[in-house]
């Protein structure tokens, strides 16, 4: 697993191994977060990264994140709580050499409660696979004010989510036994 693109490009991250099924460590695969990314910046949106505030919820080993930081992003915040998890996103933060644009959030993800910063315009959701923790999540960020009015919610999952209230779908496409759908939070 590596950075595909921007300043940090062809970093290696620490290794999952195959994963930590007990953990639901299961990392987008370099090919999938290149689709993402080019879909992105090259999708009718502008540049919804350069310069954005980033909430990477299920952060998992916390490359979604460090790919927006390598291509502009201002901020990450990931929130994650398992504690393998919160080690790969420690190690691969300290190999990128950012953590100044970093806030680690140990927290159940589907219980944000309320923001206590700005909110954030770009989300990146990446929970275990058919389990309904996405739409929670969204729900609680939602609730929370996590997301900017105009935010963009990048959700991964093995089948078409249903877009919770006050968000609308923009886009879905289909990566192998990966569904993208991206959202937008409306004013």
């Amino acid at each position: 697993m590596r950075i595909i693109g921007g300043r940090m490009r062809g970093t290696t991250l620490a290794s999952v191994g195959a994963g930590d099924p007990g953990a639901h460590l299961r990392p987008t695969t370099d090919r999938v977060r290149e689709s993402l990314f080019n879909l992105l910046l090259n999708g009718g949106y502008g540049n919804p990264v350069e310069g954005a505030r980033v909430l990477d919820l299920f952060a998992g080993t916390g490359a979604l994140g460090l790919e927006a930081l390598s291509r502009g992003a201002a901020h990450v915040s990931f929130v994650e709580n398992g504690r393998r998890a919160l080690a790969l996103i420690a190690a691969n933060v300290a190999k990128c050499r950012v953590e100044a644009q970093v806030r680690v959030i140990r927290r159940d993800a589907t219980r944000l409660g309320p923001c206590s910063e700005t909110p954030f315009g770009l989300v990146l959701l990446d929970p275990p696979y058919g389990t309904g923790l996405g739409a929670r999540a969204l729900d609680a960020a939602m609730a929370g004010g996590w997301l900017a009015d105009g935010a963009l919610v990048v959700w991964e999952d093995d089948t078409a989510p249903l877009p919770p209230a006050g968000l609308v779908q923009l886009d879905q496409r289909r990566y192998g036994q990966t569904m993208m759908t991206i959202l937008q939070k409306g004013p």
